[in-house]
């Protein structure tokens, strides 16, 4: 069978420029360190009180199973417009109750708020990746790696927002995430679609090695400042001034469509098929009028559609139930949850982590480094393994298992306290945590197709609050609360606040390890079919 397709037509370049700005947005739920001061003091709650309000947040994140549904039913532009509902509606009832416009609402009126909140970031994430990883079927890990990265960028443009133009108000940031996020959102939805897969021999590197620089740029250029906010006493001039060039690096993806339509390209472009995987049938409702050739494209993106005289082979579209009962999904779970969920539980601490290591109370280096670091994870972890399954077919559960090898080290740094390991450590953590999101994603996805991949990827997500429950909730909460007591302090101070808590992750870590190591040596077939004589190969 030959498709022939030209290069440029319905391009996914302008949708994936408009992901980026709702990815920034769906890194909301990184503002609750902001305001959450706020609550305590104007709503008077305990502290007890505002770490369930965090829980809240923690799981309206990651509660994406009703977003990966409507994935299948209906198009972007209505999903993130209940992301936007959500958003509007979540932020607005927390605005409220802060700058006392509805006076005593209850707690669990605001316990709801913030999930649904929160909940507005599993909208837009699971919206805009999984149609940009349908846009663009063959640079899965690279996207990926594009949209969690720049959502991880989020926590820096918003601290900047907050501090160098609403002058640190907490109402004002409310106000803004309440009104602002929907209308960002609104702006971009009908950008963010499903068009015509790049194909094999269309050259996409050079703008996706465009976009990552943009964002390290943009990383690069936040942590930077807020160093030097920190630092030094700067004028308002010179935050209108950071703003600006925030702005201008946040539409640098923009330039690719731009350059597209200034200078298009005139050769065609044409991709031999022969695979059995393309036997499949396309979604119709996606691409409703479009021609045979476009459809067959696209049922190519999506991997193989599920036969109906045999059960789906790992590679091709899998059911919800149908992935549940194989042990690679399992597997793949087990190692996520252990990756991540040690990861979460550094994030959850990193203050109460940095002063009881004598970093004293001032941990706005710590948190930026983390924050920089865990971009470059995210970044790299889409990158790197797609490098390698490309040129040596290794599966991205390798490098989720290399990392975890990397936190187990940065644990044993941690519980040692030794005198300069606490940023060392918190800089591993950062970026082996970050690849944890960006190889597990695109490793769903290809083990068990893109049709049910918004259901299947957000229940992998779940493994983000099990962890941050069992290990950061349960295990690091419990032990820095009976050593504070020992101490008869409020916070408490010296190695043996987590260094029982450090050896356990690090044992944890080393499970996850070995299991991911099982996991590659699994699915490595899966891998040299797909991309050695499969249906993702470069002929």
């Amino acid at each position: 069978m030959s498709l022939a397709i030209k290069a440029g037509t319905r391009p996914p370049w302008v949708g994936l420029a408009a992901a980026v700005w709702v990815q920034l947005g769906s890194g909301n739920p990184y503002t609750f360190p902001l305001y959450s001061p706020t609550l305590k003091t104007v709503l008077g709650y305990s502290q007890q009180q505002i770490t369930l309000l965090g829980v809240a947040v923690d799981v309206g994140e990651s509660a994406g199973i009703l977003p990966g549904i409507a994935c299948n039913k209906f198009p972007p532009w209505v999903v993130l417009s209940f992301g936007a509902l959500s958003c509007f509606c979540g932020y607005g009832l927390i605005w409220l109750s802060v700058t006392r416009t509805l006076d005593n609402l209850p707690y669990w009126l605001l316990w709801i708020a913030h999930l649904a909140a929160a909940n507005s970031s599993a909208w837009f994430s699971t919206a805009v990746i999984v149609t940009n990883m349908k846009n663009f079927p063959l640079n899965r890990g690279t996207v990926a790696g594009l949209m969690k990265g720049y959502s991880a960028l989020a926590a820096g443009i918003f601290t900047e927002i907050y501090s160098m133009v609403l002058n640190k108000s907490t109402s004002a940031l409310l106000l803004f995430l309440t009104f602002g996020l929907p209308v960002i959102c609104f702006a971009m939805m009908t950008l963010v679609r499903l068009c015509s897969p790049a194909t094999a021999l269309e050259d996409t590197s050079q703008n996706f090695l465009f976009v990552q620089i943009a964002g390290v740029v943009l990383g690069v250029f936040l942590l930077a400042t807020q160093v030097l906010d920190s630092t030094i006493s700067l004028g308002k001039s010179v935050y209108y001034s950071f703003i600006g060039i925030m702005v201008v690096l946040m539409l640098a993806p923009l330039a690719i469509p731009v350059k597209m339509t200034l200078f298009p390209s005139e050769r065609k472009v044409v991709k031999s098929v022969s695979d059995p995987l393309l036997t499949s049938q396309s979604d119709q409702n996606v691409l409703e009028g479009s021609d045979s050739d476009q459809n067959m494209l696209l049922a190519f993106g999506e991997g193989a559609v599920e036969n109906k005289r045999r059960r789906p082979r790992r590679g091709e579209d899998f059911t919800f139930r149908q992935a549940m009962v194989k042990a690679d999904f399992w597997l793949l779970w087990v190692v996520y949850f252990l990756g991540s969920g040690s990861g979460v539980t550094v994030v959850n601490n990193l203050s109460q982590i940095g002063y009881s290591q004598g970093n004293g109370n001032d941990t706005t280096l710590l948190l930026s480094l983390f924050s920089f670091c865990y971009f470059v994870g995210r970044l790299g972890g889409g990158a790197v393994p797609e490098y390698f399954v490309r040129s040596r077919t290794i599966p991205r559960s390798f490098w989720m298992s290399l990392t975890q090898l990397i936190m187990l080290v940065s644990f044993l740094l941690y519980a040692s306290n030794l005198n300069g390991t606490l940023h060392i450590a918190t800089g591993l953590i950062g970026v082996c945590y970050g690849v944890q999101f960006t190889t597990m994603i695109p490793t769903a996805s290809e083990l068990f197709g893109l049709k049910n991949f918004g259901v299947i990827y957000n229940f992998m997500m779940l493994g983000n609050p099990v962890g941050a429950l069992l290990f950061s909730g349960l295990l690091a909460g419990s032990i820095y609360d009976t050593e504070a007591a020992r101490q008869g302090v409020a916070a408490c101070y010296g190695a043996d606040c987590f260094r029982f808590t450090f050896l356990v992750l690090a044992g944890v870590c080393g499970v996850g390890a070995v299991l991911g190591l099982i996991l590659t040596v699994r699915i490595r077939p899966v891998y040299q079919t797909l991309y050695n004589s499969g249906s993702f190969s470069v002929r």
